[in-house]
């Protein structure tokens, strides 16, 4: 599948360059670029299998025991991280933290549709 025209992916930076956080979008799209030398097959690919763990993951997780919804959060805090979607990891990190909380959990949830929203918009 194509990416859409309006998305910008940038190359890969060059190795020792100083990290920079895109603003305002769910994923990181430097990072993402610089985790896959700027191979956008690559990118893709990743994202699809990105995709496929978190829609498990927002499947799963209301009915998770305790336990299962920490190994689900910690697994998807170190994938959302790898693609750049640190927010997303962020959220990912307090369920972890605290596998319990209703609030941490619709909190990923709501995370994981804007990541998932904002990989269907650039087109994987």
């Amino acid at each position: 599948m194509a990416f859409a025209a309006s998305t910008s992916w940038p190359a890969a930076s060059i190795p020792g360059e100083a990290a920079t956080q895109s603003t305002g979008k769910p994923i990181d799209l430097a990072h993402l670029a610089r985790q896959t030398l700027g191979d956008r097959n690559l990118q893709r690919e990743v994202l699809a299998l990105f995709r496929d763990q978190a829609v498990a993951v927002d499947q799963g997780i209301d009915e998770a025991t305790p336990e299962e919804r920490r190994f689900l959060a910690h697994a998807l805090r170190g994938s959302a991280a790898g693609i750049g979607a640190f927010a997303l990891s962020q959220c990912a990190t307090e369920l972890e933290h605290d596998p319990e909380s209703d609030g941490a959990c619709t909190k990923l949830r709501a995370s994981i549709a804007d990541t998932l929203r904002f990989i269907t918009e650039i087109g994987t």
